[in-house]
């Protein structure tokens, strides 16, 4: 699928910039080092049940980082809040309890991490993430307001108020980053927003191409893929633009732009002998195919480009099941009256059902890549895309197997019976020039 379909990334490098990878990194240590010195120092005085409270959060702090240091971020971030939400409320009530000299204090975490949970929630849109920061601020309501004794542990005085200054202290230190990092967020955003919208105006986006194959390994078409070479930042990932491109209701310009430059490409095939059997797909998002406008745009940029319709391909993901599907069926069988070949990408991983398919005028389903690399290596995968390829045929659709990297990859779907591949094993997406030169002898 052109735009919607980047390289595969590492999870948190999809979600966060490097700036917050790297706060992350830093606070998680930040953590393990106050629990590790608060540990030792407790352990001097023999308040051991301190002592092993401290340990946890040293151990909280290391599993974080430890997990942010594999990828595992966004997961990271979450299962740390919580183990730190529950070791806050527990030091809460049974060693920072208020007395006549000094109140409770440790409760200032919590607000922390609310805040440090709003920012993974502005990142990561997470109900669990939500509950979070719910249980956080009541819990810190709760510990403010009501004067909860323990009769479990009895600090020194001294030490109670020293503990009382110092977690002020860094507990308002922590909420300072937060906002800190926030508001830094927030700017970043801000500029990449605007960055985002002049790119188009200024040229910076353009098209790459991947081939796509028949059981012969002979080229058959190519898949456009959306680019954006920033002058400030280099090549940015479309993992990383189109959503924002998403929420600023940018993507029906983009994609206009899209589908316009791929039809004057396949009109100027069309009058090359070596490439003018090639088909070209092309994405569509969902909100640039539920757009008013969308069929008469399409229908006069064929007029205007004189592209062929029949070489055309346009890729939906599952999402525009999700719709108005009254609506997306007449909008396809308008696009099928012009002669372009309707595709549903990403098949298997979203909103399928077979009441769907039968229904939607589509003409090509495209294998997922994650089921491809799994069917080797997988017995139940294997099974799974077998039946996908006998279902769609069945269903009188072409299959097309997204992500082939191997050979064994291409034999194995070749003996289900798919007859149309991609995916770096034939090439990797290239310019449009270098595409045209190794197809113009075939």
């Amino acid at each position: 699928m052109a735009i919607m379909k980047p390289p595969v990334l590492s999870e948190f490098s999809k979600q966060y910039s490097t700036r917050m990878v790297t706060a992350f990194r830093y606070g998680s240590l930040a953590i393990a080092g106050i629990g590790l010195i608060q540990a030792v120092i407790f352990a001097l005085i023999g308040s051991w049940l301190v002592v092993a409270m401290e340990v946890a959060v040293f151990i909280a702090g290391i599993a974080i980082y430890i997990l942010i240091r594999r990828g595992h971020l966004a997961f990271g971030v979450l299962a740390g809040q919580a183990a730190l939400m529950v070791i806050a409320i527990a030091m809460g009530l049974l060693l920072d309890v208020p007395t006549s000299e000094t109140p409770r204090i440790s409760h200032l975490y919590l607000l922390v991490l609310a805040a440090l949970g709003y920012l993974n929630y502005q990142r990561e849109n997470s109900r669990a993430q939500l509950a979070l920061i719910g249980l956080c601020l009541l819990s810190f309501i709760v510990l403010s307001s009501a004067h909860l004794t323990s009769p479990y542990v009895v600090l020194p005085e001294m030490v109670h108020t020293i503990g009382t200054w110092a977690n002020a202290f860094m507990a308002t230190t922590m909420l300072a980053a937060c906002i800190h990092a926030m508001q830094a967020e927030f700017t970043r955003k801000d500029k990449f927003s605007r960055d985002l919208m002049d790119a188009l105006w200024r040229g910076e986006f353009h098209l790459v191409y991947q081939p796509q194959v028949d059981v012969s390994k002979n080229t058959i078409g190519a898949e456009a893929l959306l680019r954006w070479n920033s002058p400030q930042r280099g090549l940015v990932s479309p993992v990383e633009f189109i959503p924002q491109a998403e929420k600023l209701g940018l993507m029906v310009a983009i994609g206009s732009w899209v589908l316009e430059r791929g039809c004057l490409t396949l009109a100027e095939w069309g009058e090359t002998p070596h490439l003018r059997h090639l088909t070209l797909s092309i994405n569509v998002s969902t909100s640039q195919l539920m757009h008013e406008d969308f069929e008469t745009f399409v229908r006069g940029t064929l007029a205007k480009t004189h592209a062929d319709p029949q070489r055309l391909v346009l890729e939906l993901t599952e999402s525009v099941m999700v719709t108005d599907i009254e609506l997306v069926i007449a909008k396809l069988n308008a696009l099928r009256e012009m002669g372009i070949t309707i595709a549903l990408d990403d098949f298997g991983t979203g909103y399928s059902s077979l009441s769907y398919l039968r229904r939607l005028p589509i003409q090509q389903i495209k294998i997922d890549r994650s089921f491809v690399q799994d069917a080797v290596n997988s017995s139940g995968s294997a099974s799974l895309v077998k039946n996908i390829v006998a279902m769609t045929r069945d269903l009188e659709r072409t299959v097309l197997a997204e992500g082939v990297e191997t050979v064994e990859q291409h034999d194995l779907l070749a003996e289900f019976g798919c007859i149309e591949f991609q995916g770096y094993l034939y090439g990797k997406p290239m310019a449009l020039a270098e595409f045209e030169e190794r197809n113009m002898g075939s």
